[in-house]
């Protein structure tokens, strides 16, 4: 039975040649064959009548499940008569108006907004209209829909971690296939070719966005097909692939499940399979002798060079709730043994740093600031060697009686004192932090409200890097200009993550605040990417119009107090047998000495 598994995990894993994507729906139907080398397709030409309809891969493996993979990528094309053929055969989802194709696989609307009668049922149209389709389904929705603008560069893309708040809302708007697709359609691109200057990363890798591209048919200009075109960070300004990409695709996963409860979409093999590639890639044995995920500068919402390399906190959430997330889906097999014991140990390791290492408050700050260096021993209590003169001033005046933050990323002889507010509230959503540091952390955001919702929610990251710190940290990036974009831009779309993590510790009235804080001028501002200034009073310099990570996670915000309970299919609730391996390793005490007896649990840490 092993031996089988092991088998069909090869044959779904791409463990032979890389299959290149150049194209997805081709007009050839394509059979998978083995060969000694590995796994290949062969093409065939296939005779079309009329509307050249496709069937792109047929499988000869056996399982319903391992079909339907290849039966999904199946694409219907057309002769294209007028814009309107072109259209999805779903045009209710689609606004009325005077729509017009952008030449990749997306269509706009002309949208008359004067008639609507609140910002939400704007905030909708405005989602519907950045629906992207391919082959006539809908797979996602655009980054940003304006159409006074004409330097589009990869706003016309769906990004996986963009994507996150619009599938949410349309989830809980009780309209699954778009979100189902989604799913589906971005894993099967987790498994295609993506080199670099001749270096491919792992195979679990996520793509950060993709595009869909409708070009003429090979040796027929009458009739077009759809592609996807996907980008692993190959065409992303730094060249940084995006590891937060997979960790959101495994927690919108979940959500499908809970919001549907149809489990059949993660019980297939090939979702299966998915995950683990996703938790192997992370799970790797390195060098590192921390439990935390070590990751380049820009691998996450944060795309540009900001400082955060290393262990930052974002990535440490994320990780912590698609760790179980994916506990919660996986099948128990005998395959899968091994890797969810690996999961189980890196779960209760990753919550005992995070919660032990990056929690900050004024108790623990003057603790830090009596610290003793250069302790070479086991029983250190400065165990990465942190300096005291590290404590930036502005953290001395800022920080509150009550309240406290996980900062911003460790490393030995650093900590960032940064706040970041993504971290911060998915360590809440995700259990990362204890029920009295979740608390805290809201308490900080009604303590320094000014500072951190200001005139328009939500501070990304505060402070600012300002003077030469920006020029040393940022390479004088003139796009994260101190108070601008990520150096301590104020976002919308982190609106609905707050709503989360307020709803869940029974505080929902910190959303609602900031949620009326918003509604003074998100409509009016025709829903801006980002906010600049300190307290956000200005739309960012280049910011987009539209955007629709700003207009959904607004939409996600209004749903969740709405229907608080809807929040349940996000959050992850800290079960009893890692809370009780959590509480053996405090009684253990290993910040004050080193063990060597090993800890006498299921979990081997």
């Amino acid at each position: 039975m092993a031996a089988t598994s092991e088998a069909l995990l090869q044959v779904l894993c791409s463990t032979g040649p890389s299959i290149s994507h150049t194209r997805l729906c081709p007009n050839k139907s394509k059979f998978l064959v083995s060969t000694n080398q590995g796994l290949r397709f062969r093409s065939e030409k296939v005779k079309i009548s009329r509307h050249k309809s496709y069937n792109v891969i047929s499988a000869f493996h056996h399982g319903p499940n391992v079909s339907d993979r290849f039966r999904s990528l199946t694409c219907k094309c057309r002769k294209i008569d007028s814009v309107s053929d072109a259209i999805s055969e779903k045009n209710d989802l689609l606004l009325k108006g005077d729509i017009a194709t952008n030449g990749n696989g997306t269509f706009s609307s002309s949208l008359n907004i004067g008639g609507v009668n609140s910002i939400e049922e704007e905030a909708w149209e405005l989602l519907r209209a950045s629906m992207v389709y391919y082959c006539g389904n809908p797979v996602g929705t655009i980054a940003a829909n304006d159409p006074s603008d004409s330097s589009i560069l990869n706003y016309d893309q769906v990004f996986i971690r963009d994507f996150i708040p619009s599938g949410i809302a349309f989830l809980l708007k009780g309209e699954y296939d778009i979100v189902r697709n989604f799913i589906l359609h971005t894993l099967q691109l987790q498994s295609w070719e993506k080199t670099m200057d001749c270096h491919s990363p792992g195979q679990g890798l996520m793509p950060a966005s993709f595009k869909v591209r409708t070009v003429p048919l090979d040796g027929d200009d009458s009739a077009t097909e759809d592609i996807l075109d996907p980008d692993f960070g190959e065409a992303a300004i730094g060249r940084v692939a995006p590891v937060d990409s997979g960790l959101w695709w495994i927690i919108l996963l979940r959500a499908y499940g809970k919001c549907t409860g149809d489990l059949s979409v993660q019980e297939r093999v090939d979702v299966q399979t998915g995950i683990k590639m996703i938790l192997k890639l992370c799970l790797a044995d390195g060098f590192d002798m921390f439990p935390t995920l070590l990751v380049t500068d820009g691998s996450c919402m944060i795309d540009r060079r900001m400082g955060i390399h290393g262990h930052p906190l974002e990535i440490q959430a994320l990780f912590y709730s698609a760790l179980l997330c994916a506990r919660e889906m996986l099948i128990r097999e005998d395959a899968s043994a091994d890797l969810i014991t690996a999961l189980n140990n890196r779960l209760v390791a990753l919550s005992f740093h995070v919660r032990e290492y990056y929690w900050i408050d004024m108790r623990k700050l003057n603790e830090i600031y009596r610290y003793k260096t250069e302790e070479y021993s086991y029983d250190a209590v400065n165990k990465f060697n942190i300096y005291p003169d590290q404590i930036p001033p502005w953290l001395v005046e800022w920080m509150p009686n009550k309240g406290g933050y996980m900062i911003g990323n460790l490393q030995p002889a650093h900590m960032d004192f940064r706040f970041f507010s993504l971290g911060n509230l998915w360590s809440i959503v995700s259990s990362l932090a204890t029920n009295d540091q979740s608390h805290a952390i809201l308490d900080l955001y009604e303590a320094k409200w000014g500072d951190l919702v200001g005139d328009m929610p939500l501070k990304i990251c505060y402070p600012a890097l300002e003077g030469q710190e920006w020029r040393i940290i940022t390479g004088s990036d003139p796009k994260n200009t101190p108070w601008s974009y990520h150096n301590g831009g104020s976002w919308p779309t982190l609106l609905w993550q707050l709503t989360v993590a307020s709803i869940k510790m029974n505080r929902p009235e910190i959303a609602e605040n900031a949620v009326k804080v918003a509604e003074r001028r998100i409509s009016k501002d025709k829903w801006a990417e980002y906010y600049d200034t300190k307290r956000g009073r200005f739309i960012g310099k280049q910011a987009r119009l539209f955007q629709t990570w700003s207009i959904a996670g607004y939409v996600v915000a209004k749903q969740l107090l709405d229907n608080p309970d809807a929040a349940k299919v996000l959050v992850n609730v800290e079960d009893t047998e890692l809370l009780n391996a959590f509480s053996c390793m405090i009684s253990a005490n290993p910040r004050r000495k080193r063990s060597r007896k090993g800890i006498n649990q299921t979990f081997i840490i």
